[in-house]
């Protein structure tokens, strides 16, 4: 079943309009770590600094999205996109040909990129894109930064093209809206990877197979073919073990605590679901380093609360806990 948005917490949704007004507030907002929708050439998306782990958990929060999967980055430029990926000749090809537009690049995420690990959900790849709408690229200039975007509506429902489209939806859990008319393509933007001199489709959308040469489609059919990222029952896994819903560890476990529930690190010492879910994905990786530098061998986690962020986060804690060979 899928969880219910959490809802506690309704706030006044702004409507701006496309004006140097509207876009400094925006971008405003944004800095500050808060959520606006905004159009693109495929639907509208809803949008948080990239680099704020809190801002990211919040546009999870604001979806009600029940697991944490890799969201797509929006930049400027291709300058911009290049301080967060690694671009091979294949990549800057692609992105000459139909950037600005609706195609998203699956890239190598560089090393000292600075975006949150909830935006790649600790993988070492990034989606990434530059939208060819005049509003989004406007407001990308005004914030200069990376904007991570999803679809703005609540998780399951129909993707937004219109500004009253994301109100009826969005309305009361998210800062601002920035009205920026009908979107013209409708449709969500193609996903690819370039890798080893071939284009791999992980999703249809915006770009035509046909207009993308040397298009590699896998069959889906086929268990061992390219597959879009976090969709593998035991992905995001730590090379320790993991062990869920625990209250006291093991000697040999480095515990992740949460809540009242204590460990060598603590998710959220409030239990707070937005900073638990912002995170996640870094402080596995330290409890993975750490257990090895203590000696033990496995990793505890505490109890998290399946409402809220809290079934998205158990989502990835199973995943991450799953048998693998």
């Amino acid at each position: 079943m899928q969880a219910e948005p959490d809802v506690s917490n309704i706030m006044q949704t702004q409507t701006l309009r496309p004006t140097n007004d509207g876009f400094s507030t925006a971008a405003d907002l944004l800095a500050s770590g808060g959520l606006v929708a905004f159009p693109t050439e495929t639907v509208y998306g809803l949008g948080g600094d990239a680099r704020d782990g809190a801002a990211v958990a919040g546009i999870y929060a604001a979806k009600g999205r029940p697991s944490f999967n890799p969201l797509i980055v929006h930049v400027a430029d291709l300058d911009m996109a290049q301080r967060f990926a690694v671009f091979d000749k294949l990549a800057l090809k692609l992105a000459d040909e139909f950037w600005p537009g609706p195609m998203t690049l699956v890239l190598p995420l560089r090393d000292d990129a600075g975006l949150s690990e909830l935006v790649t959900a600790g993988l070492d790849t990034v989606a990434i894109r530059v939208p060819a709408h005049p509003v989004a690229r406007e407001l990308l200039t005004a914030f200069d930064g990376p904007i991570a975007a999803p679809s703005a509506n609540p998780s399951g429902g129909i993707s937004p093209t219109r500004a009253a489209h994301v109100r009826d939806g969005l309305g009361g859990r998210i800062d601002a809206i920035l009205n920026g008319g009908k979107c013209a393509v409708g449709l969500e933007s193609t996903i690819v990877m370039p890798k080893d001199g071939m284009v791999h489709l992980l999703r249809s959308g915006g770009v035509p197979a046909e207009d993308i040469a040397g298009l590699h489609i896998p069959d889906q059919t086929n268990e061992t073919a390219p597959t879009s990222p976090g969709q593998l029952a035991s992905h995001y896994a730590p090379n320790a073990r993991l062990r869920m819903n625990v209250t006291s560890a093991n000697d040999d476990e480095h515990m992740i605590g949460f809540g009242d529930v204590k460990g060598q690190i603590n998710l959220s010492k409030d239990g707070d679901l937005i900073e638990a879910a912002a995170n996640l994905f870094a402080y596995l990786h330290i409890a993975d380093e750490d257990a090895q530098t203590l000696g033990k061998s496995k990793i505890a986690v505490a109890p998290i609360p399946m409402i809220g962020l809290g079934v998205a986060i158990n989502d990835r804690l199973k995943r991450a806990s799953a048998d693998r060979d």
